[in-house]
């Protein structure tokens, strides 16, 4: 007998071919049979009537920031509201591990406004320094499963601080061991974060030194690269020629063009790509389905004023000349922590504070802020800097319609939340990116069939990190799997409501176990850390 059977199911089954009518049974969390409806197993300890609903493989979210939340919140819903099943963490350069007990209390106010800044209490320690040690406590029950990548700003901080120079041979040699250390124990890959200090100080020659030796593990590098602003596709040239000299394959994460200087340009940057892939890069590409971006106000700082870590940023902001020259780079000269762009205060919208009694801000745009004070929007700009030690979010309205559905419909391309789980008015992107995409873009819009939207969060994105039998479904692959109405899913989270769960997705299982039965989540804990071992990337035993 079965443990599972879904009777008459529609099954897509992430490949990207049409989809076909079965009954599919698991059995010890692995797809057994997947059968011509009324051919295969007849019982199972639990069987689900799926007429009439679209069996496909869980959802993999290519960009995730939940690096605390899955440890904090381990029933994360999330994620399992929206079919995601597997994560993959670490991402822009900056997370947790690896770590030393100088860099982890600065790199926790300094990406507090992504993931919030907890102190050690019931159920919750800062008890791991390793990438492995951090995986180990994934281990411990996850709603989801998830994929680490080595942040190299958090690498650069063991080896050299927050200095912006190159470094020196030896700090280089010790750089590339932390890399394949953690590539060791168990990463898919390198993320980097060029527009977030210090990763912004590494210049070419640095990053294809460290993905020399990603590539020589079989992982990939995931950059958010130098702009995607003024210098979007100078950005994207350079990471492409990082690829071609390391031979590190390529994955292009939220690949937007964005800012008024690049509407209508997303042409460009795919002709960029497909002369890569006619070279033989190894590239991919992910976006979310929104216009809007969304990080933390002080990103928006010059990388000069950024240049020590937290607390040296926080006395620039007390310093009258350089105060002055923060606000010639963003008002006049345009930010490279602003994409080369001069800042629109009337585009940056305050979607989380750290300090409660900044909390009636949230949900105002810079310039509401700034005409209610009278003040300037660079001086309210600074106030909040300085009033929420660095730690606030904000929306930014920058995108372009035409480009997001000229990047989404590219063959390499697959999907990503890019998605923050703190603040009092999170982008919806975190609960909202993968219905949206069924939903709005396909079904409404028909920009992208059935087909071609789940095989871009299945099937491909797991070949992308070496998942050996997962994102199919197909017998002997583990049973990470979604079953959601076509004609009901959809996307509820909004601007102003932006943790509600999707609607039409009753059913979703990790590792066989169901995460949402009957449309509620469970509260199970099946999902685990997916390991790079030699043979692809599996859980641990």
């Amino acid at each position: 007998m079965a443990d599972l059977l879904f009777r008459g199911a529609t099954v897509v089954d992430g490949t990207g071919a049409e989809r076909f009518p079965a009954d599919v049974t698991v059995t010890d969390g692995t797809i057994e049979e997947v059968a011509a409806p009324g051919t295969g197993h007849r019982t199972a300890r639990e069987v689900v009537d799926a007429d009439g609903l679209v069996l496909a493989p869980g959802f993999i979210d290519m960009h995730a920031h939940s690096d605390l939340r899955l440890l904090l919140e381990p029933e994360h819903p999330s994620r399992v509201t929206q079919g995601i099943t597997c994560e993959v963490l670490g991402q822009d350069g900056l997370s947790y591990a690896p770590v030393d007990d100088t860099t982890l209390p600065a790199l926790r106010r300094q990406i507090a406004g992504w993931n919030g800044n907890p102190d050690d209490g019931p159920g919750f320690a800062w008890d791991w320094r390793t990438v492995g040690e951090y995986l180990d406590r994934i281990d411990r029950g996850a709603g989801v499963n998830a994929c680490y990548l080595v942040p190299h700003g958090s690498v650069r901080m063991l080896a050299m601080g927050w200095d912006n120079r190159p470094p020196g041979p030896a700090e280089l040699d010790r750089m590339r061991e932390i890399v394949a250390r953690g590539m060791r124990e168990g990463a898919i890959g390198m993320s980097s974060g060029l527009t977030y200090t210090p990763g912004m100080y590494a210049d070419t020659a640095e990053l294809v030194a460290l993905c020399e030796v990603v590539a020589s593990y079989g992982g990939y590098h995931a950059p958010h690269q130098r702009s995607y602003g003024a210098g979007a596709l100078e950005g994207y040239a350079e990471m492409v020629e990082i690829a071609r000299r390391s031979g590190c394959a390529l994955h292009l994460t939220h690949a937007t063009m964005n800012f008024g200087v690049n509407e209508g340009r997303a042409g460009e940057l795919l002709a960029l790509v497909d002369a890569a892939l006619a070279e033989g890069v190894d590239l991919t590409l992910d976006s979310y389905p929104y216009l809007p971006g969304s990080t933390t106000l002080s990103a928006l700082l010059p990388s000069w004023a950024t240049e020590g870590g937290p607390d040296a940023t926080l006395a620039r902001l007390d310093a009258p000349d350089d105060r002055e020259r923060i606000r010639g780079d963003v008002e006049e000269r345009g930010s490279d922590g602003c994409h080369g762009v001069v800042t629109d205060w009337a585009t940056i919208q305050i979607s989380g504070v750290q300090q409660q009694r900044l909390a009636p801000l949230v949900g105002r745009t810079v310039a509401e802020i700034a005409a209610e004070r009278g003040r300037t929007g660079t001086e309210v700009f600074f106030d909040l800097l300085r009033e929420d030690a660095l730690a606030t979010t904000i929306l930014q309205h920058v995108g372009h319609e035409e480009n997001v559905r000229a990047i989404m419909r590219h063959p390499a391309h697959t999907v990503g939340s890019d998605g923050l789980l703190t603040g009092a008015r999170p982008h919806p992107r975190a609960w909202g990116t993968f219905p949206r995409y069924l939903a709005r873009y396909s079904r409404e819009l028909g920009v992208l069939s059935l087909e071609q939207t789940i095989t871009r969060m299945t099937g491909r994105p797991a070949r992308r990190l070496g998942l050996v039998r997962r994102g199919l479904v197909r017998p002997g692959h583990h049973a990470d799997l979604v079953l959601l109405d076509p004609d009901a899913v959809q996307d509820t989270a909004t601007f102003e409501h932006p943790r509600r769960p999707a609607a039409g997705i009753p059913y979703v299982y990790v590792n066989g176990t169901a995460v949402v039965h009957d449309g509620a989540p469970t509260g199970a804990l099946p999902g685990r850390a997916l390991r790079r071992t030699h043979r692809g990337t599996e859980a641990a035993a």
